[in-house]
């Protein structure tokens, strides 16, 4: 007689049916990812698993349970940083103005820590390149994560370095022609328990989503949004709304326009116009606009008290204080 495998009770609860499944709780969520995590799954299995809660949509008890079982398997040292920044959507049809919003940041003197996945969707530039191409290399461990930041307060990791197997999981994207709860999740990571936490949707029924899976972890500061291609990155020519977590107390904003009209999808991605906007200001209206408005929602985050104009007023203070040489010929 066969015996019923131990995951099998997991892809139970959500295929069902209509009438007998159910999410599954924050425990059975984190008992579920710990066993994916330590490879105790089949293939098959996972692959079930993974497109029923994409049927059905993850809950925020879900999301946060399998984060709590990925934190306990990525196990990160200490290491200080004040800004969480996931990156795991990738651009196409804009450049990535938020690297440079994440850098200047830098400059001003918080620590960002920034992660995420590239090369899972097609015809999409990611953080990981581009920030290679600006001569800001990832880093490929934990101890050159803390050195980067002890020297330029800025430093990238890619998911691949420290937790392969969710990689392998978001790489599934091709296989199943649809993205999976792992592309969530990893946007919840914040490994090294940052105290903000800064995160992009595309669509956007998911923000409460995220908004309530971070109260339910315990964190103390986030800021969900829907930005340019699902990029932590505010889109001018668009009404923001952004969902926070401050202290428990869940709360929402809405930062109307910045400017009127839609831009059009780019043609070309030339990586040397960020260099240019960065050295020299050199940059158009949308970028630029893109850069303060992006600043403006992480300087809400951490300052709440102030409004939006002054936000956008300091933002503008912090882009004309970067460092123009950290981006020059290394």
């Amino acid at each position: 007689m066969s015996v019923e495998h131990p995951f099998a009770q997991y892809v139970r609860i959500l295929g069902k049916g209509k009438t007998g499944s159910r999410s599954l709780n924050e425990t059975e969520a984190q008992q579920a990812m710990g066993m994916i995590l330590r490879g105790d799954v089949e293939d098959v299995q996972l692959g079930a698993f993974l497109m029923l809660l994409r049927v059905k949509e993850e809950s925020h008890e879900e999301l946060a349970g399998f984060v709590i079982a990925a934190r306990d398997d990525i196990s990160a040292p200490a290491i200080a940083v004040d800004i969480d920044w996931a990156s795991y959507a990738g651009k196409r049809r804009q450049l990535p103005w938020y690297l440079l919003a994440a850098l200047a940041l830098a400059d001003s003197g918080l620590r960002v820590f920034m992660h995420g996945a590239a090369g899972h969707t097609a015809e999409r530039i990611y953080s990981e390149h581009v920030l290679a191409s600006l001569g800001e290399a990832a880093a490929a461990n934990w101890q050159e994560v803390s050195d980067k930041l002890d020297q330029s307060n800025f430093a990238y990791l890619p998911l691949a370095h420290f937790s392969p197997v969710l990689q392998r999981m978001i790489d599934l994207r091709n296989q199943f022609g649809l993205r999976s709860p792992v592309h969530t999740l990893s946007r919840l990571l914040n490994p090294l328990s940052a105290p903000y936490s800064l995160q992009s949707i595309f669509h956007p029924a998911y923000a409460e989503n995220h908004q309530r899976a971070a109260a339910l972890l315990g964190q103390a500061h986030a800021a969900v949004f829907k930005g340019e291609a699902g990029e932590a990155e505010r889109k001018p020519e668009a009404l923001c709304k952004v969902k926070m977590v401050h202290n428990s107390e869940l709360s929402e904003s809405e930062w109307p326009k910045l400017v009127d009209g839609r831009q059009e999808k780019l043609e070309t991605l030339n990586i040397d116009d960020l260099i240019h906007a960065w050295r020299d200001d050199s940059v158009d209206e949308y970028g630029r606009l893109a850069i303060l408005g992006t600043i403006a929602i992480v300087i809400q985050l951490r300052s709440p008290e102030l409004d939006q104009q002054q936000c956008l007023d300091q933002a503008a203070d912090i882009w004309q204080s970067r460092n123009r040489a950290r981006l020059s010929p290394r």
